[in-house]
């Protein structure tokens, strides 16, 4: 099978513009050193660009010649290359998701491009660009098909149809969709940016109003624009992620659907669920509403390369997600334990030094001649350091279950995390420095998910040094446990070790 004929000249135009820029240089430069008149300088111009076109347009055409991919009985096959031959056979039990792929100009045009993803990593394996819309829906289906086959022996009558949508779990209302575009932005990238307004701020705006005197007064005027200018965006991007999502189960498997300009459809693989992440951010957790993410085992679907998750509700009522998240996981009630009040005393500390730095940076903007203004009402920042050292305390904790751990931590963005106990790959506890003097240590629980590449871990943070120890001994009997209690079944069962 090959890919269809639109591709060619959809791939022509793409790569063009990817090397249209340097077109453009070689253009520049041989008109100007022609000596010639400017229509000369055109026609070079002309020229290379009809010569580029021309070598981008004989490459595609190749490749679209020689690309073909076969679905055999046990492999995906698909063979490449223009000036090499590259064969490959994947195997559909490799296969994590067929994941699709369309920007606006693509719906258009009716095609679509299939990325193949595979355990162990969150590359991208193989890549159809681009086949037909309904030829890339059939090959999602029937890898899908393929894979159940291949793990099991079930009759053909207890899988869902082909292109059956499965039973709704989740549709984003435009409400739900207003609401996420509102909230969406980070805000512990707010202090940062206040910082860096602090510093530089005044010198730039006396360099473009050299003659105020209202410098007071436009200094914050210009640190509220800018974060609104960012919230604007950020909420911009996240309805346009976002738009017309949508999450069923179908089989063994979710399904998602989300994008306006860029729409991706793709799928969880249930057996390869790790753990359960519910979101929210100071914003969303005044309106009572947060995000439920799914991390799977060694694989990023849907968000591009590098991603470590895929959100499984956007954003919702709190209580329809601890619904959603109990329908997948069925955890018990939960209530978490907090760190001993000394771990405020850290992050009190931690604050001060950060309090000093914006004063210290403050004082040294009032060191230009042209800058005059109030610089020591930042020390008023000092008054807020007992606040956030409370609200960091009281926004961490640890919940340990029969079968599950649970963490939380972070205030302006707070994270829940949840993690089966029979998922745990290692159990890690930690001490630096500044923990000991306090008796304190973190308790790090790691799964198989992608999100351990980069330290995004459930973390028991700033515990007693004694209940870390005991946690983490705690933690692996339980994980012996899920995992002897899990074998009983029968060998073999797909479960039977962590994922």
């Amino acid at each position: 099978m090959r890919l269809d004929p639109l591709s060619i000249p959809y791939r022509i135009a793409e790569n063009s513009v990817r090397i249209g820029g340097a077109i453009v240089l070689a253009g520049v430069a041989g008109s100007g050193g022609s000596g010639g008149s400017f229509l000369q300088g055109a026609l070079i111009f002309v020229g290379i660009a009809a010569v580029g076109v021309a070598l981008v347009a004989g490459w595609e055409v190749a490749y679209h010649r020689r690309f073909r991919y076969d679905l055999t009985e046990d492999t995906f096959d698909i063979h490449s290359g223009v000036l090499s031959r590259r064969d490959r056979e994947i195997p559909y039990h490799r296969i994590q998701n067929v994941d699709l792929r369309q920007n606006v100009i693509q719906r258009v045009l009716g095609i679509a491009e299939v990325r193949l993803e595979t355990a162990g990593g969150g590359q991208t394996e193989a890549q159809l660009q681009y086949v037909n819309r309904k030829e890339a829906s059939r090959l999602q289906e029937e890898v899908a098909r393929r894979k159940r086959d291949d793990s099991e022996d079930t009759e053909s009558e207890q899988q869902p149809p082909a292109g059956a949508t499965g039973e709704t779990l989740f549709a984003i209302t435009p409400r739900e969709l207003g609401i996420l575009g509102i909230v969406s932005m980070d805000l512990r990238l707010v202090p940062l940016l206040l910082g860096a307004l602090s510093v530089f701020g005044p010198s730039m705006i006396t360099e473009v109003v050299p003659d105020t005197d209202q410098l007071f007064l436009i200094g914050p005027l210009v640190g509220i624009g800018a974060i609104v200018a960012t919230a604007v965006l950020s909420g911009i991007i996240s309805v346009l992620r976002y738009y017309d999502f949508q999450l069923h189960r179908r089989g063994e498997e979710y399904r998602y659907e989300r994008g306006l300009l860029q729409r991706f459809s793709g799928s969880i693989p249930i057996e390869k669920v790790q753990t359960l992440s519910i979101r929210e951010n100071v914003l969303a957790r005044w309106l009572g509403y947060a995000s439920l993410t799914i991390e799977t085992a060694g694989y990023s679907p849907g968000q591009g390369s590098g991603a470590r998750s895929q959100a499984a509700i956007p954003i919702a009522d709190r209580d329809r997600v601890l619904e959603l998240a109990r329908s997948i996981e069925p955890i018990e009630t939960f209530t978490f334990e907090r760190p001993p009040k000394r771990a405020r005393q850290r992050y009190a500390a931690r604050y001060l030094i950060v309090v000093g730095v914006l004063i210290a940076g403050a004082y040294a903007t009032t060191l230009h001649p042209d800058v005059s203004w109030p610089w020591y009402l930042t020390a008023l920042l000092v008054g807020m350091v007992p606040v956030a050292a409370h609200l960091k305390w009281r926004h961490r904790g640890y919940y340990l279950g029969e079968e599950y751990v649970i963490t939380r931590n972070g205030f302006w963005s707070q994270r829940i995390t949840i993690v089966p106990a029979y998922r745990v790959q290692t159990v890690v506890s930690s001490r630096t420095i500044f923990q000991r003097r306090r008796r304190l240590a973190s308790v790090v629980i790691d799964t198989a998910g992608s999100s351990s590449l980069s330290g995004d871990d459930a973390v028991a943070a700033d515990i007693d040094d004694e209940t870390a120890e005991a946690l983490r001994e705690d933690v692996a009997d339980r994980l012996q446990a899920a995992l002897t209690s899990r074998r009983r079944p029968g060998d073999g069962h797909p479960d039977s070790q962590p994922a």
